[in-house]
């Protein structure tokens, strides 16, 4: 599955070990909802690890629960080792990105990163390799007097401002140094648009090592803002009437390592199949927006007047579409989605994505017409779903992805998120109260 050059044997780590004087483990893995957990053993357990005989109890997990077992494996993969820098140099921790097993050995359905695996396998078989680049936003709020996480800050800092103004450029530089340690590279950082926002521009790799990379900038971005004294947040909208924060996700297919999405004879220097894998993802992606934006807070930021995208739609020079086309720069033609946010699994989004891709591409699905040459008053009227009990109402009605995803996962996203909606919708907020209260 995912036939890909091993960048480590198991020779390779044990020599590592010893050369780096490492003690710790951290065996890390991603729940359904793109959590990061982990579990720590010493060296000791180096060759039960190396075995992929460290389990778990999974029910502790939610969605995790599978039927006739109450533990799970943690199979290491070798290529995700790496040494946590910031840990302390005698005695070091490092950590594998592992891949979840049922007892028998077989993948567990829950294991969003198996999903994304075999979604690549399946694009392996047509012949294609996917390449992605994500653009991550997030906040650096202060912290009270217990040490709590607020959505305050004093800072005043906008689009690339220098500090003083951007109180957290030091904070980013030790975030993408960190990276850097660990394999991971970070193009361009740079204070984004409202106060606290910040924004970390990740390069171009191939999809697996993407998602991998996500979820451990997560947790570099919020360890590092520990470091510095903030809280370091993906919260889609922390504040109200402010932009919220998203994750870009830049596509490339690529076949025997050519990016086929380009061709210069094309107007926008797209090819047919790069206009098709954008329609496969426009077909499905009310029904994916549950994957993109699976929380309560994510559908704050999709409103109008903050530049996040509301409408089904697609431009190559609007700069705040759904789907934004570009082919500037020496990599050719790409698709940018610019809807998913940080609170969403990487794993699930490149895979649900990559899927409606390649079915766009099977089926050979023509786009719609662009957002930039549709006259006024003609523009789409399907727009993406407004609050997360619609989302969860248009992923009922797409089972093409129900099946990408699995009936494990989606039968999990289905339910947790209508009991997030219903548990929301028991909540009295501080608007109704000042809005109401007085008058009715």
């Amino acid at each position: 599955m995912v036939n890909r050059m091993a960048k480590y044997s198991r020779q390779d780590i044990l020599d590592l070990i010893e050369e780096e004087d490492i003690e710790f483990i951290r065996l890390q893995f991603t729940d359904i909802d793109g959590n990061l957990k982990n579990m720590a053993t010493t060296i000791d357990q180096i060759d039960k690890i190396l075995d992929g005989k460290c389990k778990f109890d999974c029910v502790a997990i939610d969605g995790f629960r599978g039927e006739g077992y109450e533990e799970l494996f943690l199979v290491p993969d070798l290529d995700t080792f790496v040494i946590f820098p910031w840990r302390p140099q005698n005695g070091k921790v490092a950590r594998f990105i592992c891949d979840v097993k049922k007892p028998d050995g077989t993948p567990f359905e829950g294991d969003s990163r198996y999903i994304l695996k075999r979604t690549l396998d399946q694009a392996e078989k047509m012949g294609f390799t996917l390449d992605v680049a994500v653009k991550n936003e997030f906040f650096l709020f202060d912290l009270d007097e217990n040490g709590q996480p607020t959505n305050c800050t004093s800072e005043k800092g906008g689009y690339f401002d220098i500090g003083p103004t951007d109180c957290g450029e030091n904070t980013r530089r030790d975030m993408v140094l960190y990276l850097a340690d660990m394999g991971i590279v970070v193009e361009s950082s740079y204070h984004s648009d409202e106060a606290a926002q910040h924004a970390l521009d990740m390069r171009y790799v191939n999809a697996l090592k993407t998602a991998d990379d996500i979820v451990t900038t997560r947790l570099v971005v919020r360890t590092v803002a520990r470091r510095h004294g903030v809280h370091g947040t993906f919260m889609p909208k922390p504040v109200e009437n402010v932009k919220g924060s998203g994750a870009h996700y830049t596509f490339s297919l690529c076949r025997d390592g050519k990016n086929i999405f380009s061709d210069k004879e094309d107007a926008l220097g797209v090819s047919r199949e790069g206009y098709q894998f954008m329609a496969g993802i426009l077909r499905h992606i009310t029904g994916m927006t549950l994957v993109n934006n699976p929380i309560v807070n994510s559908y704050k930021r999709l409103v109008p007047g903050y530049l996040a995208p509301v409408s089904v739609g697609w431009s190559s020079t609007n700069s705040s579409p759904l789907i934004r086309l570009t082919s500037i720069g020496g990599d050719g033609a790409r698709i940018v989605l610019r809807s998913p946010d940080g609170a969403s699994n990487p794993y699930l989004v490149i895979a649900s994505c990559l899927a409606a891709g390649l079915a766009g591409i099977r089926e050979g699905l023509e786009p719609p017409a662009s957002m930039d040459v549709m006259p006024e008053g003609e523009m789409t009227e399907e727009k993406l779903p407004r609050t997360l009990h619609e989302a969860v109402s248009q992923f009922k009605k797409d089972t093409f992805l129900q099946k990408v995803l699995g009936e494990h996962i989606s039968k999990h996203l289905i339910f947790s998120r209508d009991t997030d909606w219903n548990e929301y919708c028991r909540q009295v907020t501080m608007w109704e109260k000042n809005r109401y209260l007085g008058t009715v």
